[in-house]
């Protein structure tokens, strides 16, 4: 029995540990099981779509339900990659993507002190941006890049350390940087936050380096600022190699290892033996490369080596997600290309 004596102290201790746990859970750092979403995630990097969802229907256990959400919706963006000309898949793409926004715009709202809960929602309108990009939708898709930001301004202002965040906020402000005059004024128009072109180089590094989730997308968008923007093509080699080495069996990393290869280092027997591989791996169910098995060209033939020139967009309006798409010129959602 406790008697009037002891229970004040008992009391105390119980409201003190009460405080504490609420404290705790109001400024949790990091994400929620991030382990097995990691997973998933390398699951979709290497094009294993049906193995990803299983590792998602896991993973919904102990991670949050909205993040396994966000995460399907991003399966399914890349599976439509592989065959991007094919719209007949963007039905079910947008419902996912709907409802996983407006899970995470549920989650918000009720948690608005949760760092991880503004990740996921700027992750989320981040896969209509890529779908509304692929289909060219771009001011649609700029309307959403605001929104992405401010999820993820919220998201990094409550846990600075929730590093996978700053990625997305690094892609927005290095491309609004360099966006040409026209895009600034859209940019003024609809409201659009500041760019800055070194810290968000900056802040992208910092996510391939110490990300959980996104290290594998911070190496592929990397490749593609250095090679484009940076002048830096033995440092794009060095990142899309990296990418084709840990995901052999998605074949977007080997044709943009081939791009690299025969475009810009002009090592042409390099790219052809890069889409050799490709080649042999299709066919031998190594890697997912329908455009490869639809039309097939000879492993020797010289179109192989060396891929049309590429046309960098100024603008992209994205977020810590996937991005590539049906042709180099029109694969990252933008406002404004060169020519």
């Amino acid at each position: 029995m406790i008697t009037r004596g002891d229970a004040s102290p008992r009391l105390a201790i119980l409201m003190f540990a009460t405080v504490l746990c609420s404290a705790m859970h109001a400024s949790a750092a990091g994400l929620t099981s991030p382990e097995p979403l990691t997973k998933a995630y390398e699951l979709i990097l290497d094009a294993r779509f049906d193995d990803a969802h299983r590792q998602l229907q896991q993973a919904c256990t102990p991670a949050p339900r909205p993040a396994c959400e966000v995460l399907d919706a991003v399966a399914d963006y890349w599976q439509i990659l592989l065959d991007p000309e094919n719209t007949s898949r963007d039905g079910r793409l947008i419902g996912k993507i709907d409802a996983s926004i407006a899970s995470t715009e549920r989650w918000v709202a009720r948690e608005p002190t949760r760092a991880e809960a503004w990740f996921y929602n700027g992750g989320a309108y981040g896969t209509r941006v890529l779908l509304r990009g692929l289909r060219e939708e771009y001011l649609a898709a700029a309307r959403d890049g605001k929104r992405i930001h401010d999820s993820l301004r919220h998201a990094v202002t409550l846990d600075p350390k929730l590093t996978d965040a700053y990625f997305g906020l690094g892609l927005y402000h290095y491309y609004a940087a360099i966006a040409p005059t026209a895009a600034r004024v859209l940019r003024f128009l609809l409201l659009l936050p500041a760019g800055d072109r070194a810290g968000g180089l900056k802040e992208m590094e910092q996510t391939r380096t110490q990300g959980m989730l996104l290290r594998g997308e911070a190496d592929y968008q990397l490749h593609l600022i250095y090679l484009w923007y940076e002048r830096q093509a033995m440092r794009s080699l060095g990142l899309v190699e990296g990418l084709r080495n840990r995901y052999p069996h998605n074949p977007v990393f080997y044709t943009r290892l081939a791009t690299v290869q025969g475009d810009y280092l002009k090592n042409h027997q390099g790219a052809l033996q890069t889409n050799r591989t490709l080649f042999d791996a299709a066919r031998a169910g190594r890697a997912a490369s329908p455009l490869a098995s639809r039309a097939p060209l000879a492993p020797s033939s010289p179109l192989r080596a060396s891929p049309p020139l590429e046309r960098p967009p100024l603008l992209v309006t994205r977020t810590p997600w996937l991005s590539t798409g049906r042709r180099d010129r029109s694969r990252r959602p933008c406002l404004f290309r060169r020519g």
